[in-house]
């Protein structure tokens, strides 16, 4: 019994409400992206962070932390289809951390998306991201 507890424990993050197979490095979205197969990806985190710059082509819903940022989300998920291939993320700190990411991820499940992935941040985006010269773009996104 110990075993299966210690087994369990070592599959994945208790605070975490995704499986591991749903945590996307930035790395491969980087490759997704450059081959032309970029999923949508969605910027959960605070408006400031999301005008300095952001990932290339991401839309902006809103800080996942705060009701109307779930709002916001929602509204940019509206017109997809269920299964739609959807990368969030967040950046603001490490991702252990992050107040918006979770909220956001749930807000997806309860809609019934089923294809969610989470951009694996250990650290922030400039570290995670920007100084790794993956696709980024500065102020608001044109969508």
């Amino acid at each position: 019994m110990l075993a299966l507890v210690a087994t369990l424990c070592l599959c994945q993050d208790a605070s975490d409400p995704w499986m591991k197979s749903e945590v996307l490095e930035p790395a491969v979205l980087a490759s997704l992206m450059k081959d032309g197969k970029a999923p949508t990806i969605i910027c959960v985190a605070f408006p400031n962070l999301y005008k300095l710059k952001h990932i290339s082509h991401a839309g902006f819903a809103g800080p996942g932390s705060k009701a109307e940022g779930i709002e916001m989300l929602k509204k940019e998920v509206a017109n997809l289809p269920k299964s739609a291939d959807l990368v969030i993320y967040c950046g603001c700190c490490p991702m252990v951390k992050c107040p918006n990411i979770r909220p956001a991820y749930h807000a997806l499940k309860e809609m019934g998306f089923t294809h969610i992935r989470v951009l694996d941040i250990p650290t922030n985006m400039h570290t995670d991201w920007y100084t790794k010269n993956y696709p980024s773009e500065e102020g608001s996104a044109s969508n």
